[in-house]
């Protein structure tokens, strides 16, 4: 498995303060993702000017604001197995959020830290 990526990510039920927030950091939306979830999920990528990266995701289910890391990978089934194998839980029960460009889920350390791995998917 190899990491092609590794930033920091809030998921939030107001996105739209937490990204207005750091454009006043400084940062720039790079990407935009709204097919998530069947639409119900938007991802904002951003980066400042000195490379620094957050995601913002949105999460009308999460009883509060989190914090994450997300690590990108070149292999998903990979990354997943080698966390579960460390101890780590996926309350979902193996539900991946699949879009038209990756694959996703949360899974939670055994001192419940959460760590969102995603894998690009490229034709």
């Amino acid at each position: 498995m190899k990491i092609t990526g590794f930033c920091p990510i809030i998921i939030t039920r107001d996105p739209e303060s937490a990204v207005k927030l750091f454009e006043d950091l400084g940062f720039e939306k790079r990407h935009t993702k709204t097919d998530i979830e069947d639409g119900a999920n938007t991802n904002y990528a951003m980066k400042d000017a000195n490379g620094n990266r957050i995601n913002i995701a949105s999460s009308e289910t999460i009883p509060r604001d989190m914090s994450a890391v997300t690590i990108n990978v070149d292999d998903f089934r990979e990354a997943y197995d080698f966390l579960i194998a460390h101890g780590f839980t996926d309350p979902r029960g193996e539900k991946v959020t699949e879009t038209s460009s990756s694959r996703a889920t949360m899974l939670f350390s055994p001192s419940g830290f959460p760590v969102h791995i995603s894998e690009h998917i490229t034709e």
